[in-house]
């Protein structure tokens, strides 16, 4: 996509239009929804397999009308929507209008992966990870292939308009994916509409206060995007790439680590189990940093040659070296703000697990009115980069509270082999900082290589730096055993 838009108004526009049902897919699905309903889920795993099939009948029926309604809705109140996303573009009527259609096109790609998270959430509490884990490339490559017809002007259509059908058919196809692994646990069963059975209701009153502090992020996100849209062009495409260099450590550390955790953790409350409670907190929170903070160092101090290695290394392309210097500016903001999102992912499954959303609702709240003070105060005289420091403001915010707040109650307690992995951490930091400043180049000498020069450096910098960081941790005793075991097995099967 960066090949094909680089930074323009064109480029802006599909993002707006993208960051819509996915703003929408975090808030009630993937974000609030599996942390209201994969506590409750566990519960009546326990209670046997007839109990859970009924819950999850009643349960599926209500979601997937609830579905439907905010999509039609979605669909016929896109205009407003835009205007919502993106008020910059109100004067520009022929982008407004663009904009109003790929909102059409890609919203009902919300419902689409909403069902998919829902199948995930069953998945992974039955001890189920690879295939909800996989699913999510089914989306990048449906894109690339967009992407590819784009290019090749197949369809004789807009780019931006054949990307938002590529959104729509990754839905598709991620959602039929599920369905082999439901039917073989048996666990898809025919939807029912029962609001009064007890495991609806109680999902539903945890459902509430998660979707605010289960999506702070996607929140902190659209205001960013709101803002952004009345900045110069190319703000929002800015942001959007320095962003997916955030999201892949996001992806592969937080989310993981949450994800893998909340079922988990759900289980030790249910069974009484404090002790294993407070280990599994504790894993997560020292393997979290242990590969959050490296990741962290190299994307402040790799932000320029790492955009210019991913977005100008292969030839030609739409992006300049300006699009390069103005989104490493906001990475760096961003490579602030990534410990911080991998405690927030790590340390909030600890309050849903006992079924308390309210505590990290208000937490959240805390964070949102961080992050909008913060953008509203930086965007004028930092532009864009004033938004990204806003979110790594907000990011660290939300992760001190959800650390208080867990000490507060006893539901965390660092052990001393805890504090030795954190300190050893620190000091592998250093020597991977210092390997880096050692191994860089200037900018401008980044910008000017060819592109194949440009791609061994960064990537034998990444190794050298890599290999730097791993070596210091075993000279300091760290070893695989501290964290290659999860604390609790859960069962591949359903109880009978």
């Amino acid at each position: 996509m960066a090949y094909l838009f680089g930074a323009s108004a064109a480029a802006d526009l599909f993002f707006v239009a993208f960051r819509i049902p996915n703003f929408f897919r975090r808030l009630f699905a993937e974000g609030a929804f599996n942390q209201a309903f994969v506590p409750v889920l566990v519960d009546y795993r326990a209670k046997g397999h007839a109990e859970l099939k009924l819950f999850l009948a009643q349960l599926s029926g209500v979601f997937s009308l609830a579905l439907v309604a905010v999509t039609i809705a979605g669909i016929a109140l896109a205009g407003p929507l835009a205007a919502v996303f993106a008020p910059g573009y109100l004067d520009q009527p022929e982008r407004f209008a663009l904009l109003t259609e790929l909102v059409q096109i890609t919203f009902p790609y919300l419902a689409l992966i909403s069902l998919t998270a829902y199948a995930g959430a069953i998945l992974n509490a039955h001890g189920r990870f690879a295939l909800p884990a996989f699913t999510p490339v089914m989306l990048n490559l449906c894109l690339i292939l967009a992407a590819a017809v784009a290019l090749n002007d197949l369809l004789q259509a807009q780019p931006v308009v054949i990307l938002a059908w590529g959104v729509l058919l990754a839905g598709v196809v991620q959602w039929l994916m599920q369905v082999p692994a439901l039917l073989g646990l048996r666990l898809l069963p025919r939807p029912g509409v029962d609001t009064g059975h007890p495991g609806v209701r109680q999902v539903g009153r945890l459902l509430v206060p998660a979707v605010f502090s289960a999506s702070v992020g996607q929140i902190n996100a659209l205001v960013n995007t709101m803002i952004a849209s009345t900045l110069a062009t190319g703000s929002i495409a800015w942001l959007y790439y320095a962003d997916r260099l955030l999201e892949l450590p996001v992806g592969l550390i937080a989310v993981a680590l949450g994800t893998v955790m909340l079922p988990h953790l759900s289980r030790l409350v249910t069974a009484g189990d404090q002790s294993g409670f407070l280990r599994t907190v504790n894993w997560g929170f020292g393997l979290g940093l242990m590969l959050g903070l490296p990741a962290a160092i190299a994307l402040y101090l790799m932000a320029e040659p790492l955009l210019a290695f991913l977005y100008k290394s292969f030839g030609g392309g739409a992006m300049t070296d300006r699009d390069i210097v103005m989104a490493g500016r906001a990475l760096e903001m961003f490579a602030i703000a990534l410990p911080g999102f991998v405690l927030v992912k790590v340390l909030a499954p600890a309050f849903f697990a006992h079924q308390d959303t309210r505590t990290p609702f208000h937490y959240a709240a805390i964070a949102v009115a961080v992050n909008l003070v913060g953008s509203l105060a930086t965007f004028q005289w930092l532009g864009h980069v004033g938004l990204a420091l806003a979110t790594a403001l907000s990011a660290w915010t939300h992760a001190l509270l959800l650390y208080t707040g867990l000490r507060r109650r006893g539901w965390i307690a660092m052990d001393r082999q805890t504090y030795l992995v954190l300190m050893r951490t620190l000091v592998a930091c250093v020597c991977l900082a210092l390997i880096l400043l050692w191994a860089d180049q200037p900018r401008a000498l980044w910008l000017a290589m060819a592109g194949g020069e440009r791609a061994l450096q960064v990537l034998l910098t990444c190794v050298l730096g890599l290999a730097g960081y791993g070596l210091t941790l075993v000279l300091l005793g760290v070893r695989p055993r501290h964290f290659v075991q999860a604390p609790v097995k859960i069962s591949d099967q359903s109880p009978d």
